[in-house]
């Protein structure tokens, strides 16, 4: 075994592993650490990684040979290809100076790999004053019933097809959230159910794939969407209910819980405060 848990799990302020994001709290174990180790050297999926239902290969792997663990503190940096690749250095550690020596090995390591993109990316606890970053939120479908919101939201195969047509151009309008590379998803036939809400025939906000997977401990848990709607229609609730309506699909389908990273004191980020959502801390990254 690589990591000793008696040294990193006191550093582990927010629930966070690197190339597999935010966990539930009561799935992070030191053998999830390790299993990162193992995918390095593959380059595949963990059965439990949220993004193995995208298909293909895991774009983001651990550089195992790199890693700094000590009692004081430990640093997992990791490496994309993607675009003009990035490397991203996890810093675990609760002393001054972690961050500065974080970005030391990620400048480094960016130029070892030819690479342009250096990051830092450092969890902080619930109790952070002032945070920036990410908030990772928790909505528990046990604790209680998520009802059926109403409105006019329905799949999008559900809506008569001139309102269904009306989803390629609100994708391409909302494509910086993602909703143009969920739309060639949705036409390739390989993702889960999108909720959309339609206003006087056309389309004018999404949620979705809705998909349910299990986690590392076997507990299901709703997968996160991509969430938007047109700035012309918003202020009518109607992210509310497309929100209301995703909660009550995931637990309607077996889920336990889901997680969300929302920016700080964004859109969503206050929504889901409204909502009581669960804060287990926050994910900072920086650029070196």
């Amino acid at each position: 075994m690589f990591f000793r848990w008696d040294w990193l799990r006191p550093h582990l302020t927010a629930p966070i592993v690197p190339t597999l994001g935010p966990v539930h709290p009561d799935a992070l174990t030191v053998g999830m650490f390790e299993d990162t180790l193992r995918a390095a050297e593959t380059g595949d999926f963990l059965t439990y990684d949220k993004d193995r239902r995208w298909g293909g290969k895991k774009d983001e792997r651990v550089l195992r040979s790199d890693v700094v663990h000590q009692p004081e503190h430990t640093f997992i940096p990791t490496l994309t290809q993607r675009g003009c690749g990035t490397v991203k250095v996890f810093a675990y550690g609760l002393r001054d100076g972690v961050v500065e020596e974080a970005a030391e090995l990620a400048a480094k390591l960016a130029a070892a790999h030819d690479v342009t993109g250096a990051r830092v990316v450092r969890p902080l606890g619930p109790e952070t004053a002032h945070p920036q970053g990410a908030r990772i939120q928790l909505k528990d479908f046990t604790v209680g019933p998520c009802p059926d919101p109403g409105g006019p939201v329905r799949p999008v195969t559900a809506w008569p097809t001139g309102v269904q047509k009306t989803f390629a151009p609100f994708a391409e309008a909302m494509a910086a959230d993602g909703l143009a590379f969920l739309h060639a998803r949705m036409q390739a036939g390989r993702c889960g159910p999108v909720l959309a809400a339609a206003v006087e025939e056309r389309i004018v906000g999404a949620i979705g794939p809705m998909e349910v997977l299990p986690d590392a401990t076997g507990r299901l848990q709703l997968m996160p969407q991509y969430f938007a709607v047109l700035p012309e229609a918003r202020g009518q609730g109607l992210g509310r209910i497309l929100w209301r309506a995703a909660m009550h699909w995931g637990q309607s389908h077996g889920a336990a819980y889901q997680l969300l990273q929302t920016e700080v004191d964004g859109p969503s980020d206050r929504l889901c405060r409204a909502e009581g959502l669960t804060s287990l801390g926050f994910s900072c990254t920086a650029p070196v």
